[in-house]
């Protein structure tokens, strides 16, 4: 029976496992393989993906890539204050970008107020919106906007990883997949983390197909659903993209018998989304706007590769919604129970079958 009640995908997580490093290398995390036509549970190491997978398979990977959104500086009046940029700024003039992008201060932003993070880089507030987020116009120095945003920019780690101000040389390559390609996230698409290059190559090398799609993961992947009855929650939207190759790589694998395997949650929604009623994937984008819970029939996704969720999330009403419910949280009971790592630094979890 299916369950909308929000209070059914709450678990007791306890703080310690939520992953605060990555692994010491990317594959070295953890794999639990979910088995729903069995209805079983294994525990393995994320190299033995390479044992489920078959030759004729097709993994989709989501090749957005993150970008230093998090920038700390003050107000002209000496404030200081923090500007978590909420998409990759776009061009207006030679050295000018617009973005959206939510401001802490120790007052609430007014119009026209100018922000500074650098001899190079600074911002002027040009529109108020609700809830801290402004629409600013920043504007770079001699420097390109990446090189500018790669100087005096953070990486835009989840509020769960304790860093203060602070961040690793770590998170710079780890918070990033070795396959990253189009610049446009705030959020990794952390399935991804645990390939390495050489384990993507044994993948190749056994017949397994290898499709790119993008969708630029928007910082409402962290965003509380409030909503006591789940079908009431306002899914985020997010930007995607699926070229002519990549959507015929998924529609010949389908017509050929072979299974289609979603790396992460955001793959599942673009390919979804593209979808038409008969499961041919459609190539091109726009945004996606596809909400994702217990109840959706799947048209393209046969397997998924996914980290461990937060609680009461909207993540996690994905999951469910391929795996089912009680499946899915007796298996996140079995991750605790086990000493798991959770979130996006944390081990992973394959749905098979």
């Amino acid at each position: 029976m299916l369950s909308f009640s929000l209070t059914d995908y709450d678990y007791d997580l306890p703080p310690e496992l939520i992953a605060q490093r990555p692994a010491a290398n990317r594959d070295a995390s953890r794999l639990l393989v979910l088995d729903r036509s069995r209805g079983t549970l294994a525990d393995r190491n994320f190299p033995a993906l390479l044992q489920l997978l078959s030759a004729g398979d097709l993994l989709v990977f989501n090749d957005t890539r993150v970008f230093p959104a998090r920038l700390l500086g003050r107000k002209e009046s000496g404030g200081r204050i923090e500007l978590l940029l909420l998409e990759y700024p776009q061009p207006l003039a030679e050295s000018d970008f617009t973005a959206w992008g939510l401001l802490k201060s120790s007052k609430g932003p007014r119009l026209d107020q100018r922000l500074l993070f650098g001899d190079e880089l600074q911002a002027k507030v040009a529109e108020v919106g609700e809830g801290g987020k402004v629409r600013v116009i920043l504007r770079c120095g001699g420097e390109g906007l990446d090189a500018c945003l790669g100087r005096h920019g953070r990486m835009p780690l989840p509020p769960y990883i304790r860093r203060g101000e602070a961040e690793t040389a770590a998170d710079r390559r780890r918070y990033q997949t070795v396959y990253a390609a189009v610049t446009g996230a705030v959020a990794a698409p952390t399935a991804g983390l645990h390939f390495t290059r050489e384990l993507l190559a044994a993948i190749a090398a056994k017949g397994v197909g290898l499709a790119r799609i993008t969708l630029h993961v928007g910082y409402g992947t962290f965003a509380p659903v409030r909503a006591e009855d789940i079908r009431e929650h306002a899914i985020h939207a997010e930007h995607f993209a699926i070229s002519e190759e990549n959507a015929g790589l998924v529609n010949r694998t389908r017509a050929a018998g072979g299974r289609i395997w979603a790396v992460g949650t955001t793959s599942v929604r673009a390919l979804e989304a593209a979808a038409d009623p008969g499961g041919l994937v459609r190539p091109g984008g726009g945004w996606c706007r596809l909400y994702i819970y217990p109840g959706y029939r799947f048209r393209v996704v046969d397997n998924l590769l996914t980290n461990f969720h937060l609680p009461k999330s909207s993540l996690l009403f994905l999951v469910s919604a391929l795996a089912g419910r009680e499946r899915i949280m007796a298996a996140y009971a079995h991750a605790v129970a086990q000493r798991y790592r959770f979130f996006s630094y944390g081990d992973a979890m394959a749905i098979i079958g």
